[in-house]
């Protein structure tokens, strides 16, 4: 029987900052374990490649969001504390320090591991003292055809103050000595690069001394042939350089009209924002760089020399200009489950069917959405969309949908990062064939994935029949090409109490009223963190009666500061926790009377880990939890999400399968240590276990 008299909770200050981890600097974690990826031998070399230009990618988007958020709260609360007692100010001179280390990582494996090994299969990246006299005139001629005539350098003077530097756009400083027809001496002019020019080049293979795939930076073209800007004068240097801005909006929504609007306004200022980052070539002076810092107004903390091009992202495109299939993992193609290739509202009538992306192909979620729009039982269809990509067959079924006179609604976020302008798109194209379009609910991002097809059907024989609910629900976005690539899980039902719920989600989000009662679902900000709380305390009360107490949560972020401290309660009072986290983790794992029994691994492979899954053992009769949101103050807190359980018990029981192998993983995973670092999991010489689950859903 519990003593209340051994509880710990009581004795403990859940506030003390040594138990957070910074969340910042978690992300900062979780980049580096995708570096590694690409150091990792057993991942095809153009894979390889690949990670390492979603590495950088992942920094860009960290600077411009991550760190311009924190500078604008160092000048307007500089005071405030983070959960691990930072201030911004503290937070942004560790960022900086990580971040330079990480950043001269990332190059020296660019240039001592990934070019190497490309060169040796005839993959190469030709730096201009390799250029024969051939390539050498080909390229000439490329500069004077193609770069040149949309290449315009500013001579920096009076009349020329130094340009607006666009966001991640590639810029020169260039050394000039002599004076151009007008008599002046400027000593530095600026090129910049239209994102029209390709980063890089391939040579032709007629062109000799070229092998079969032979590249050359669009930077070291320009570098080679930029006195040819500047006749009659002498380029004495020339460095590649780039600035990164603060690339969040800024929306009023209280006080603007019309939502649309005011997003279109600011999208044309994104490229605009304050500047957070300076990148500049590794032999810059530093009287140059200096320079450029001073006209950039950031601090030596901000600027970064790079050992190469400055926007290594730009190298994602190579494996498509490669066809050597052995150096690239082997083609994936997800399967469509037997149940789901014929009529799908009879499959889902008979039982409720589970995908999981993308061994699972998102073909039938979009099925669902062409025969809705066919059938003419089908009286109306309801959706959200967060994120489905420009050129969306999600969207074009919904178009079909509402030209065939089914009432189509749809709830489109227009603020998801990044893609505001398609999602602007997206909504005028439903509008104009006449669905209803919504924007959610102002100060409430709607990332809940759900979708509801209401149908006429006749009575059956066990005389149920009139209108009928088929819903999906998701732990991912409605994106045919993200299902490809991201872990999600789908759920189809029919399941009266559980449509019930989503409808009446449905009718929250377009119309006005008070908070509803659900009775399967549970909704954020008002539902989803209590239900959260409620199941980890249920695990902490079968623990303290001595009974078995075991969860399991995989998501993508872990740092809401109440969840955290509830889960070591759990802990203290002897439940098993595991945690499966993608990225970000303020929870410190391994510490003595505190965080002993919990765990924390990362899984990083081929595709993106993206669902949401959350088990609870509930004294055997275990509940699994599937969610559209993180345990993040935004997702619980700030944003319209659902979590709905999954009721088939062997659904469940394949879930927890899954969990248990991502448990079992020595070949993907990296386990948290307490001070904050991850390291790979010991395989005790043993062959070591993947994840991956081929077999698909159910």
């Amino acid at each position: 029987m519990f003593d209340p008299s051994t509880d710990k909770r009581s004795a403990v200050d859940y506030a003390a900052n040594e138990l957070y981890l910074n969340r910042e600097l978690s992300l900062l974690e979780f980049n580096r374990r995708v570096l590694m990826q690409a150091r990792d031998e057993r991942v095809p070399l153009l894979e390889r490649l690949k990670f390492l230009c979603i590495a950088s990618s992942n920094l860009d988007e960290f600077f411009e969001i991550r760190v311009a958020g924190l500078q604008q709260m160092a000048e307007l609360n500089p005071n405030t504390r983070s959960a691990d007692g930072l201030t911004p100010a503290e937070v942004l001179s560790a960022i900086s320090e990580r971040a330079h280390s990480l950043v001269a990582e990332q190059y020296r494996i660019f240039n001592d591991e990934i070019l190497p090994a490309l060169e040796q299969e005839q993959i190469r990246f030709l730096r201009r003292s390799e250029w024969t006299p051939e390539q050498d005139a080909w390229l000439r001629s490329y500069f004077h055809s193609d770069l040149l005539p949309v290449l315009s350098p500013i001579g920096l003077d009076p009349a020329h103050p130094f340009p607006r530097i666009l966001n991640k756009s590639l810029n020169f400083i260039v050394q000039l000595s002599g004076k151009d027809a007008f008599g002046r001496n400027t000593g530095f002019a600026i090129v910049q690069a239209p994102r029209a020019l390709p980063r890089l080049i391939q040579l032709p293979r007629n062109v000799p001394g070229t092998g079969p795939h032979d590249f050359v930076f669009l930077s070291s073209v320009i570098h080679a042939y930029v006195d040819d800007l500047f006749p009659g004068m002498e380029a004495g240097g020339c460095f590649q350089f780039r600035v990164t801005r603060n690339a969040d909006l800024l929306v009023d929504e209280e006080d603007a009209e019309d939502l649309l609007e005011a997003l279109e306004g600011e999208l044309s200022q994104r490229q605009w924002g304050d500047t957070v980052r300076l990148e500049v070539a590794h032999n810059c002076s530093e009287a140059l760089w200096q320079y450029l810092m001073d006209e950039t107004q950031l601090t030596a903390a901000d600027v970064y020399q790079v050992n190469g091009p400055v926007n290594l992202s730009r190298l994602m495109a190579v494996p498509d200009l490669i066809d050597r299939p052995e150096l690239k993992y082997p083609p994936h193609t997800p399967r469509v489950p037997k149940a789901l290739s014929g009529d799908l509202f009879a499959a889902i009538r008979e039982r409720d069917v589970l995908l999981h992306h993308p061994y699972d192909a998102f073909l039938p979620v979009l099925e669902l959405l062409r025969q809705s729009a066919r059938d003419p039982k089908v009286l109306a269809i309801k959706q959200t969309l967060y994120r489905t990509g420009a050129k969306s067959p999600v969207v074009d079924a919904l178009c079909d949908a509402a030209r065939n006179g089914k009432e189509v609604t749809v709830v489109i976020e227009l603020r998801a990062r990044f893609d505001e302008a398609d999602n602007i798109d997206l909504a005028e194209r439903l509008q104009e064939v006449g669905a209803h379009v919504l924007y959610g609910v102002v100060g409430y991002k709607t990332h809940a994935k759900m979708c509801l097809v209401v149908r006429r059907e006749e009575p059956g024989s066990d005389g149920t029949g009139g209108l009928r609910y088929y819903a999906h629900l998701g732990t991912g976005n409605y994106h045919p090409k993200t299902a490809r690539l991201y872990t999600d899980y789908g759920l189809f039902t029919t399941d009266p109490v559980m449509c019930r719920d989503v409808h009446a989600v449905f009718l929250q989000l377009t119309s006005l009223g008070k908070v509803i009662k659900l009775n399967r679902l549970l909704q954020s900000p008002f539902t989803l963190n209590k239900g959260m709380h409620d199941r980890i305390e249920r695990e902490i009360a079968q623990a303290q009666a001595g009974k078995p107490a075991r969860l399991i949560a995989k998501m993508n972020a872990l740092v809401e500061p109440e969840i955290i401290r509830k889960l070591y309660q759990a802990s203290q009072a002897g439940v098993q926790v595991d945690l499966i986290v993608r990225g970000m983790c303020s929870l410190r794992p391994g510490v003595p009377g505190m965080s002993e029994n919990i765990r924390v691994r990362s899984i990083i492979g081929r595709f993106l880990e993206h669902h949401r899954v959350f088990y609870f053992h509930n004294g055997g009769a275990a509940e699994v939890w599937l969610s559209s949101a993180d345990w993040m103050e935004r997702n619980l807190f700030r944003r319209v999400e659902i979590a709905f359980p999954v009721l088939d018990k062997a659904l469940r029981k394949r879930l927890v399968e899954h969990l248990e192998a991502y448990l079992a993983d020595t070949a993907q995973s990296w386990v948290l240590q307490s001070d904050g670092t991850y390291e790979r999991p010991e395989a005790d010489d043993v062959p070591p276990v993947q994840s991956v689950m081929m077999e698909g859903g159910l």
